[in-house]
C-alpha cells in the first residue's frame, strides 16, 4: 500500500504531466542551504519527473557572503589597522577557509593571526570579556535566523561595557534577494521552496510581496524529505490551478513570524544596501547597525578597506547560487576545486550547493 510519500510523489508526477504544464520544463528554486543538503542527501531529484527541476537559490548564508567582506576580515586579522595587538577574530566556522583575493582566515591564522571560531554571537561576547586588552570582531554572517543573536550580543555588550566587542555585520534579508532574481529575468523561476528557519522569523505572510508583484507561488517547507516533497506538491498544485499564494506546510512557522525577533531586529538594525555575490549591489538588503549602537560597528571603529570583490573568473558559484547552473557545469568542480582545495564558498560551507553535489550527488 503506498504511503503519504509515494502519493505525493505520484501527484506530482500527475501535475507535471497535466495539459497545464505538459510540455514544458518547470523549475522550483529552494532559498535554503538546509534544503539543499537534504534534497541532495535523500536522492529527492530521481524520484521528481525529468520535466521538474529544482534549482539551488542563494540561501547558503557564507555562499552569498561577497567577497569584499572576507577581504576586510583578513585585513583586520593581520592588524593593518596599526593596532597594538591583533585583534581576535571571532567567527562561525564555515567562514574560516572562505578564500579571499589574499588567501582565508584559516591561511591567516596559520601565518599568527588570532581567529576563533564560535557558535554564536553571544559567545563571541564573552570572548571580549576574557580578554579585556584585546579588541575581539566578531564576523556577522547570515539571514534573519542569526541576526536576532547578533542584536541580543550587541545588546549585551552595551549592557555590561564590554567595549572591546564590535560586529562586521554583514546580515542579508531574504525577500530583497527574491526580488532581484526575479527582477533580472536571468533565471526561469516557476515557484520557491521557501526557508523553513528564515520563515520561523519572518512568518510565512511575508513571502506575499513576491506572490503579488511576480505571481509565483511561495510555500515555506521544512527539511526532512516527506515535508519537501509536499511543499514541491503544493507549489505545483497552484501552477495547474493558475492561482499562487503564500503558504506554509511547516508547522513550525506562523502567519506573521516571531514578534519578538522582529522587534529585537527592529531595535538594533536598519535596512542597508548590501553587496552580495554574483547579485551585486541590492538596495536595502541589508542591516546595519542603529546609529545609538556606533560603538559597536567594526566597520566604523576599524575603517576598513573598500575592497575589489571580484572572484575568479573561472568559478561559477555566482551562477550556481542565482539558479543560472548547476554545479558540475563548472569546469573546477571536483578538479581543482574540491572541499579539501575550494575555489568558491559553494565549495566551503557544509550548505553549499557544490559541497552538497560532492558529497551526495557526484555519479550524476
Amino acid at each position: 500500500m503506498a504511503g503519504p510519500f509515494d502519493s505525493l510523489c505520484e501527484k506530482i508526477h500527475e501535475y507535471c504531466g497535466s495539459p497545464a504544464l505538459a510540455g514544458r520544463g518547470v523549475q522550483i528554486m529552494e532559498v535554503c542551504g538546509t534544503h539543499t543538503v537534504a534534497i541532495a542527501q535523500s536522492g529527492l531529484r530521481g524520484l521528481l519527473p525529468e520535466a521538474l527541476r529544482l534549482i539551488s537559490g542563494p540561501g547558503c548564508p557564507v555562499c552569498v557572503t561577497d567577497r569584499s567582506y572576507v577581504d576586510q576580515a583578513l585585513w583586520l586579522a593581520s592588524g593593518e589597522d596599526s593596532t597594538a595587538e591583533l585583534p581576535i577574530i571571532a567567527t562561525y566556522g564555515d567562514m574560516v577557509r572562505v578564500p579571499g583575493s589574499r588567501g582565508s582566515l584559516a591561511q591567516a591564522r596559520a601565518g599568527g593571526a588570532q581567529v576563533a571560531v564560535v557558535s554564536s554571537a553571544d559567545q563571541a561576547v564573552t570572548l571580549a570579556k576574557a580578554n579585556p586588552d584585546r579588541q575581539v570582531v566578531f564576523l556577522a554572517v547570515g539571514f534573519e535566523t542569526t541576526a536576532p543573536g547578533t542584536a541580543l550580543a550587541v545588546l549585551r555588550a552595551r549592557d555590561e561595557g564590554v567595549s572591546n566587542f564590535s560586529a562586521l555585520t554583514a546580515h542579508k534579508l531574504i525577500l530583497p534577494a527574491m526580488r532581484a532574481l526575479l527582477s533580472g529575468g536571468e533565471a526561469k523561476i516557476d515557484g520557491f521552496l521557501c526557508p523553513g528557519h528564515v520563515s520561523v522569523i519572518l512568518g510565512w505572510a511575508a513571502y506575499d510581496e513576491i506572490v503579488r508583484d511576480f505571481g509565483r507561488p511561495c510555500v515555506v517547507a521544512g527539511f526532512d524529505p516527506g515535508n519537501i516533497v509536499k511543499g514541491v506538491e503544493a507549489i505545483l498544485a497552484q501552477l495547474v490551478a493558475g492561482r499562487p499564494a503564500a503558504c506554509s506546510v511547516y508547522p513550525a512557522v506562523a502567519h506573521d513570524g516571531n514578534a519578538r525577533a522582529l522587534k529585537l531586529l527592529d531595535e538594533v538594525f536598519e535596512p542597508a544596501d548590501a553587496t552580495w555575490r554574483a547579485l551585486g549591489v541590492i538596495p536595502s538588503s541589508g542591516l546595519a547597525l542603529r546609529e545609538e549602537f556606533a560603538e559597536f560597528d567594526a566597520a566604523r571603529r576599524f575603517n576598513p578597506p573598500a575592497e575589489d570583490s571580484s572572484d575568479d573568473p573561472r568559478c561559477l558559484c555566482g551562477e550556481v547560487i542565482t539558479g543560472r547552473a548547476r554545479p558540475r557545469q563548472c569546469a573546477l568542480f571536483g578538479r581543482e576545486c574540491t572541499p579539501r582545495e575550494p575555489v568558491g564558498p559553494c565549495m566551503v560551507s557544509s550548505e553549499g550547493a557544490c559541497a552538497t553535489a560532492y558529497k551526495y550527488e557526484r555519479d550524476e
